[in-house]
C-alpha cells in the first residue's frame, strides 16, 4: 500500500495536471481524509471502490475538478455519501461554508468523524431526507455528484436555494436526455467538461439557474 507521503505526491501531481493549486497543508488534510475514508469504508461501505489509488482519482481528484467553479460563499452538498465533494471542497476553501446532507445514518456518522478529526470548522453535517430539511438560511449553491437526475435535483432541492443561487450538478457524459425533463423555469447557464487525472470517462459540471 502507498504511504501517506506517496499519496500526497500523487495527489499534488494529479491536481497540477488538472490546473489546480493545492498547498502542502491542503494535501496533508486531503490525504488524511482519504485514509480515514478507506479505513471506514471497510465497515460502512462508503464506496464500491476499494483500492486507495483509485479512491484518490475517482473521489478526491474528481471532487477537486470543480474547484474553478466554486465562487459563492455558502454551499450544501446533497446526497454527499462519504462527504464528496463537500469535504475536499471545504479543505480547498476554508473561507466558505459547506453543509453536508445525507439520509444514510452511517455515512453521516463518518462525515461527522472526518470533520471532527480534520478540524473543519467550516462544515456542518445533517442526517435526513432532503425534502424534510429546512435550513436556518438558504444556500448560494446546491452541489451534488450523486443525484439520480437533474429533474430530481431541481425538484427536490429548490427549497434550499436562495434567489439568484445555482445548482451545480456533477455528471458523467453530458446528460442531454435529462435536460428535456427539467421544468421550464430552469435553464443551464453553463456547462464545463471536467478533466480528472487518472480517469478515462467523460465528466461534466452543469450550472443550472432558476429563472
Amino acid at each position: 500500500m502507498m504511504t501517506a507521503d506517496q499519496l500526497q505526491q500523487k495527489l499534488l501531481q494529479g491536481a497540477l495536471q488538472q490546473g489546480i493549486s493545492v498547498s502542502q497543508q491542503q494535501a496533508e488534510q486531503l490525504v488524511a481524509y482519504l485514509l480515514l475514508f478507506e479505513k471506514w469504508n471497510k465497515a460502512y461501505n462508503l464506496s464500491a471502490v476499494r483500492d486507495i489509488e483509485q479512491m484518490l482519482s475517482r473521489h478526491i481528484l474528481d471532487s477537486l475538478s470543480v474547484v474553478p467553479y466554486i465562487d459563492a460563499d455558502n454551499y450544501i452538498d446533497v446526497g454527499t455519501g462519504g462527504g464528496l465533494p463537500g469535504i475536499p471542497l471545504a479543505i480547498m476553501f476554508p473561507e466558505k461554508t459547506f453543509t453536508l446532507l445525507d439520509s444514510n445514518g452511517k455515512k453521516s456518522r463518518f462525515q461527522f468523524q472526518a470533520v471532527t478529526e480534520l478540524n473543519l470548522t467550516n462544515v456542518s453535517v445533517h442526517n435526513g431526507r432532503v425534502e424534510q430539511y429546512q435550513p436556518p438560511e438558504l444556500f448560494d449553491g446546491v452541489i451534488s455528484r450523486a443525484f439520480a437526475s437533474l429533474k430530481d435535483m431541481t425538484d427536490g432541492c429548490h427549497h434550499l436555494l436562495k434567489s439568484g443561487g445555482n445548482f451545480l450538478a456533477m455528471k458523467g457524459i453530458y446528460p442531454q436526455d435529462e435536460l428535456s425533463e427539467l421544468a421550464k423555469n430552469y435553464k443551464v447557464s453553463a456547462s464545463y467538461p471536467l478533466q480528472v487525472s487518472g480517469e478515462e470517462g467523460e465528466r461534466h459540471l452543469l450550472i443550472i439557474a432558476a429563472e
